[in-house]
């Protein structure tokens, strides 16, 4: 049973929990280990026997992956140090410390550098421990029991928003009913979401899809955020909304068992793993069903508003002119200095705005549809199991806006992760083309190739930025080893002659993609 989160304030967090016997603590300690990482401090509370040693005895188990390491009580030698898997735990004591100044002495500061650090009796040691951090207090209760405990989960500084997404992420999956099951953590994306693989006893298994509501960023042009003139999802509505929309149009986005909007959590089904890609490359049947949903998706009548729950719903947003510019100049924020090493003066800049402004301009008055916007590779799941377009999983959509449909098809022909050959991607885009013609005889197939050069371009431009971002920013360099590909991309793509104009200007600062380029 557990009770409710309260605030002290803006930095604290206090959680309430009833451990109704000694198991529990296994529980606790699990919720702790996904919380708690290198850097932390972790400080038990409560009387003697309360069972702070033998929580602390779990956590260790589990992050050290030893099953039987013996963990003592640190009582007399007051601080034990332990290799984890990912990080060294030390283990602490003060019950015998009389003055903060004998753990100078001692030299627990040196031994607390990188690592997780529990501290049991803490008030011991005055002021000498960091205010940010995580309290646990167990207090014994055997009037509710031999085993009862109570305790409160105290979270300080940026320890905070951590223990309430950690109290949203349990009551979740106690409401859901996979409060027993197994987390596993799973590589995530370029972005702030994170992933865990749940799986109960008997193998039945779901994901936890952890999407924190997006903080808004500094006004950059107009007011707005970039993340806002951009129309990126600020929140999970979007994802419970448009894969609503996805499943009832046939396709296979996954289904959404439980969700929590405003700790931007949701329990999600689990598509597997089966790429539609292989170590050799592409895997030709699997691209071609992919653009068999991306067709019977742009030749249905479409909504703008989906449902979010029977009370709300959510507005899919149009990827306008200047959404689709200032996704363009991310090439000058971020990969021109850093990755080209190219200086541009404000006047070039300017030239290169307008130039991207006028080429998009003139594609917009296209019927729109739902462009997803990540139809690629990495975001797509081969689902054997199943039938026609029902056979690819689609697992990325939260910033799908109302766009032109070569957006997501050129997305997915040339993907920036894997290399497409040309003789395929010119196969694969003649399918999807005789698929929207067979739909739809006024399918204007010349339109449709310039569109998918301009916006090939585009996306192109667009991935330089973020990958040079990700580098500089956000300390990813694995994104760097897909720079030559997508140079090669869109120097292709560049010499449509709908982008005349703006290959000069390309020519003229970014000439070694060219040279590169077949």
């Amino acid at each position: 049973m557990t009770a409710g989160t309260t605030r002290a304030s803006d930095s604290e967090t206090i959680w309430r929990r009833d451990l109704e016997d000694e198991g529990a603590i296994l529980g606790l300690a699990a919720d702790v280990a996904a919380l708690a990482g290198p850097g932390d401090l972790v400080t038990l509370s409560g009387g003697l026997g309360a069972g702070k040693t033998a929580f602390a005895r779990a956590l260790i188990r589990m992050l050290t992956g030893e099953d039987d390491i013996e963990v003592p009580s640190p009582a007399f030698t007051l601080m034990q140090i332990y290799e984890g898997l990912n990080f060294p735990i030390v283990h602490a004591d003060f019950y015998r410390i009389e003055t903060p100044r004998e753990l100078t002495e001692l030299g627990f500061e040196e031994a607390c550098d990188g690592a997780l650090v529990l501290v049991e009796w803490p008030e011991r040691a005055g002021g000498f421990l960091d205010p940010s951090r995580l309290d646990i207090e167990l207090q014994l209760d055997q009037a509710k029991g031999l085993g009862f405990r109570a305790v409160t989960l105290t979270g300080t500084g940026s320890f905070a928003a951590r223990l309430a997404r950690a109290k949203a992420v349990h009551e979740l999956l106690e409401h859901s009913g996979w409060s027993g099951a197994e987390r596993i953590f799973m590589q995530g994306d370029a972005s702030a979401r994170s992933y865990e693989r749940l799986v109960k006893a008997g193998g039945e298994t779901a994901i936890l899809m952890i999407s924190p509501p997006r903080p808004d960023g500094p006004p950059v042009r107009y007011g707005k955020s970039y993340s806002a003139i951009a129309k990126l999802a600020e929140d999970i509505r979007p994802f419970i909304a448009v894969g609503k929309g996805l499943r009832a149009q046939g396709l296979s986005a996954p289904e959404i068992l439980a969700f929590d909007l405003d700790a931007g959590l949701a329990v999600i089904e689990d598509l597997g793993g089966d790429p539609v890609t292989s170590e050799t490359g592409v895997i030709e049947e699997r691209y071609a069903v992919a653009l068999a949903a991306l067709a019977h998706l742009h030749g249905a009548s479409l909504s703008d508003t989906l449902p979010v729950t029977d009370d709300e719903t959510y507005r899919i947003p149009v990827y306008d002119v200047d959404a689709l510019s200032i996704e363009a100049e991310l090439l000058l924020d971020w990969y021109l200095p850093s990755i080209a090493c190219v200086q541009v003066a404000s006047g070039a800049k300017a030239t290169f705005v307008n130039l991207w402004r006028h080429s998009v301009q003139n594609i917009l008055a296209a019927r729109p549809t739902w462009t997803l916007r990540d139809y690629h590779s990495p975001n797509l799941i081969w689902l054997a199991g199943r039938e026609g377009i029902a056979r690819m999983g689609i697992i990325d959509f939260q910033d799908c806006v109302l766009g032109h449909p070569a957006y997501d098809v050129v997305s997915l022909l040339q993907d920036a992760r894997v290399d497409v050959p040309q003789d395929m991607e010119l196969r694969l885009l003649s399918y999807y083309a005789r698929l929207r013609r067979e739909a739809d005889a006024s399918f204007d197939t010349a339109g449709f190739a310039r569109a998918y050069a301009i916006l090939g371009a585009q996306r192109a431009t667009k991935i330089l930025g973020i990958f040079a971002r990700l580098d500089e920013r956000d300390q990813k360099p694995q994104y760097l080893v897909h720079l030559p590909r997508v140079e090669r991309y869109l120097a292709k793509n560049l010499g449509h002659p709908a982008l005349a104009e703006l290959k000069f200007w390309y020519e003229e600062y970014l000439q070694p993609i060219f040279s590169a380029a077949p």
